[in-house]
Parts: C-alpha cells; sequence; structure tokens
C-alpha cells in the first residue's frame, strides 16, 4: 500500500497545499512532501492525525474496495422527472451524481418550457445546446444559445434556463456543487 499517495489524492481532494495540511497537523511542508512521495512513514499517531485533517476514517483510508467504483451509468439506471406544468424533463444521468462535485442532467424544453428558477449559489454550470435554442436568465441579463452552441456561468445570481424556439429545445447541462 502506498500511503503517501493517498495522502497526497485526499489533500488535493479537500484543495489543500502541502503547507496547509502541514500547518493543520502541526507538521512541516518538507515532511508532507516526503511523505507523500512514501520516502517516509508516518507513526499511527500522525496517520490518525492526518486522516482527522483530511476528513477520513481509518477504515475509509484502508478500505481499497473503492478502486472498483462505479463508472458507466447505464441508461436503465437514469432518474426522469416530468413536469408537465412547466413543460421540461430532467434526466439525471448518474444515479449517485449529488454525492459527487458534478451533476450532470439531459434537460429537454417543450415549447414555452422553462426549468424552475434557481437561487444564487456557489455553483458553476456549464450547458451544451443539443437541439433548438434556450435562453438563461442570469439575474437581470438573458443568453441565447442555439444548437451547438456552450454556455459556461458562475450562479451568483438568480438564474433559470427555458425553451427560447418554438420548437423542443434539449441541452446537456452539468452543474457543481447542489444545483437541482
Amino acid at each position: 500500500m502506498q500511503i503517501g499517495k493517498k495522502i497526497k489524492r485526499l489533500r488535493l481532494k479537500k484543495g489543500l497545499t502541502q503547507e496547509e495540511l502541514g500547518e493543520r497537523a502541526d507538521l512541516s511542508k518538507g515532511y508532507i512532501s516526503q511523505l507523500e512521495r512514501d520516502l517516509t512513514s508516518p507513526s499511527i499517531e500522525t496517520l490518525f492525525s492526518l486522516l482527522e485533517v483530511l476528513g477520513s476514517s481509518p477504515r475509509d483510508f484502508f478500505d481499497d474496495s473503492g478502486i472498483h467504483r462505479k463508472v458507466v451509468f447505464h441508461k436503465d439506471e437514469h432518474t426522469l422527472n416530468i413536469d408537465e406544468e412547466r413543460g421540461f424533463t430532467v434526466r439525471w444521468l448518474v444515479s449517485e451524481s449529488n454525492e459527487n462535485e458534478m451533476e450532470p442532467v439531459l434537460l429537454s424544453l417543450g415549447p414555452g418550457g422553462e426549468f424552475k428558477e434557481f437561487e444564487p449559489s456557489l455553483a458553476e454550470t456549464f450547458i451544451y445546446v443539443l437541439k433548438g435554442k434556450v435562453r438563461l436568465e442570469l439575474g437581470k441579463e438573458e443568453f441565447e444559445a442555439a444548437e451547438g452552441d456552450a454556455i459556461y456561468y458562475e450562479a451568483s445570481d438568480v438564474h433559470r434556463v427555458s425553451n427560447a424556439g418554438k420548437s423542443e429545445a434539449k441541452c446537456l447541462l452539468v452543474a457543481t456543487e447542489s444545483y437541482l
């Protein structure tokens, strides 16, 4: 087992530098660097201290069953939500997406259809228009994108996606955080 590589992966996932991890665990940046390159091994006490800072239990840290994580999500596993009143269908493409940093969905909007309005958040959103034309209301501004166009924005203002055309619109929407 390469303890150093696992510590580095957890540190990067937490968005910490070696220096920040060292400060929080009362260790030097140099020691963290050596540890991550498997040039030294931590004592049990030091390892448990690092795991606490990194938000991992010893059991999770040493559990290698995560290596066989789910990678392919088949269409029969997708979750579908249809809102006939607002004229949209959302297909969650990754069944476990609320546990991940990104949430990919396929959004279909009928003529006049609009997705629900979202409050400001820290989310970032990417939309790729597969068919038709969509409108993004972002605060007091409006943007339109047609088939083949992409939209990318920080959701720091009230926002909504709607159909801007007279026929069905479809888009792939990927959002970070708990957007949906």
